[in-house]
């Protein structure tokens, strides 16, 4: 669908909660004989994990904002990652677009209007939203090691650098931390120096493996990374708004450009899903998710990933929607989703597929396999026939049994089909007073670089003898009272 000319008349407003009846939240119409019988996601059950696949062009981001809309208007927070731009609309109302009323003319939907939903801007390059921030210490050295691209070897140079600033702050320099990039350059600098001193502790420290490091710090840091890791680190709860009349805010990440280094853009989204795996309760099942995870491209997340991080992967997916996470992966083809994860993913919407070589018939059959047969439907040639904005379906229903595949048509977004204009996002993103005054500024305390440049000066060498003294005496005096 295109976008909507200026000329074009706005639509009549509507309720976002029309779409949101008995804990379900609409996806569209299918037809069963005569009969149109609406398709939708059950609230209580969402957090089962979802799976939206299609070729380019076939309408898997309109199907994102009807997703987007309807989780934001049954309460329920979402994040999604914006890769064209075009999530933007959702912060605006539609306007009366002819294939939009068409469309809702064919699935019989009666009074269909628009309306625009809470939105607020994420951007890791801090450039078109909120920045978002993340400590090194609170990646870790797995998903570093990831986005470094390192070898075991060089991994386990980058681990033992972790430990190292660990056993530094227990040993009482608490400042010792590994916040962002100079930080952790700083540290590996210091091992390397050190490192015939420290191999008896650690092990090995390579100084081709040190130098290897740093090289692939500054690649990192002309990326644009020194942007993203640093504080105030971003705060899970402020993904996990409602507005005062009861909509769930929708997160939209800025990620066009970010897309241009696709390890960033996926291993920062890994590591928001750990986040909110290791900090949110323990939940069980509740009546309808605490947030949902909307993940585009997610073919990036498992492409070249190492045993550690599939297994990592697996992991949270699996456990995470006992948080009250929804998860959904959108991508080109179900094959891109390893077995172990696709196995989790409930709730399935499948777009068209087109098949010219023998491969992608093979893979258009797998796809056909993955859902609950329909007596009434030929899967696997339906994949090939659907049109835009047609998809297949197979959404978890009663006790989580997976429902037989209908073919639906999606129904029309409220909001806009198409990109916010710079102004209407500087808007929204000035609106956000919250999340303006929280992150529009870096906050730099002193860390492991300071630290570390304090102690190489003399009177720093001598207030660093006095600490470890200090400290010694504090943990053993009482042995030698009376000596000392």
């Amino acid at each position: 669908m295109s976008e909507p000319t200026s000329d074009e008349m706005p639509a009549p407003g509507a309720d976002p909660k029309d779409y949101v009846q008995d804990g379900a939240v609409l996806l569209g119409i299918s037809r069963q004989g005569r009969d149109l019988v609406p398709e939708a996601i059950e609230l209580r059950l969402a957090n089962r994990h979802g799976l939206i696949t299609g070729a380019t062009g076939t309408g898997k981001t309109v199907t994102l904002q009807v997703l987007a809309e309807g989780f934001s208007a049954a309460g329920v927070p979402v994040f999604a990652a914006d890769i064209k731009g075009d999530l933007s609309g959702l912060a605006a109302k539609g306007r009366r677009h002819p294939k939009l009323v068409e469309r809702a003319e064919e699935i019989g939907l009666a009074g269909y209007g628009n309306a625009a939903f809470p939105v607020a801007f994420w951007d890791v390059l801090a450039e078109r939203g909120h920045p978002v921030r993340a400590t090194m210490d609170g990646m870790g050295p797995v998903l570093l090691s990831r986005l470094l691209d390192l070898t075991e070897p060089q991994e386990g140079v980058l681990n033992i650098a972790f430990r190292w600033a660990a056993d530094e702050r227990a040993d009482g320099d608490a400042r010792m931390h590994i916040k962002d990039l100079k930080d952790l350059r700083a540290v590996i600098d210091e091992i390397g120096q050190r490192a015939g001193e420290l191999r008896s502790k650690y092990g090995n420290i390579a100084p081709q493996t040190v130098g290897v490091i740093q090289r692939r710090l500054l690649v990192l840091e002309q990326q644009g990374a020194e942007k993203f890791f640093g504080e105030p680190a971003l705060d899970i709860a402020d993904l996990m708004k409602v507005t005062p009349d009861g909509q769930g805010v929708i997160n939209i990440l800025a990620a066009e450009k970010l897309m241009e280094t696709p390890k960033l853009y996926s291993t920062f989204l890994l590591w928001m899903l750990s986040e909110l795996f290791d900090k949110l309760p323990e939940i069980g099942d509740p009546e309808k998710p605490k947030l949902v995870f909307l993940f585009d491209e997610a073919h990036l997340l498992f492409n070249d990933a190492p045993k550690a991080v599939l297994e990592q992967i697996e992991r949270v997916t699996r456990l995470i929607r006992s948080k009250g996470v929804g998860v959904y992966y959108v991508t080109q083809s179900p094959a891109d989703v390893p077995d172990r994860v696709s196995a989790q993913l409930g709730n399935r919407i499948q777009h068209a597929l087109r098949a010219f070589t023998p491969r992608e018939q093979a893979a258009i059959r797998a796809a056909a396999e993955t859902f609950r047969p329909n007596p009434a439907l030929d899967t696997a040639r339906v994949i090939q026939e659907l049109r835009v904005g047609e998809a297949l379906v197979s959404v978890l229903h009663d006790k989580g049994q997976p429902s037989m595949v209908q073919r639906m048509l999606i129904r029309p977004p409220m909001s806009r089909v198409g990109p916010l204009s710079e102004e209407e996002r500087e808007g929204v993103l000035a609106a956000d007073e919250a999340n303006r005054a929280k992150y529009r500024e870096t906050v730099d305390a002193i860390s492991a670089s300071e630290r570390l440049a304090e102690r190489s000066t003399m009177i720093g060498q001598v207030k660093e003898q006095v600490r470890r003294m200090e400290d010694g005496v504090r943990r053993f005096g009482g042995l030698f009272r009376g000596k000392t």
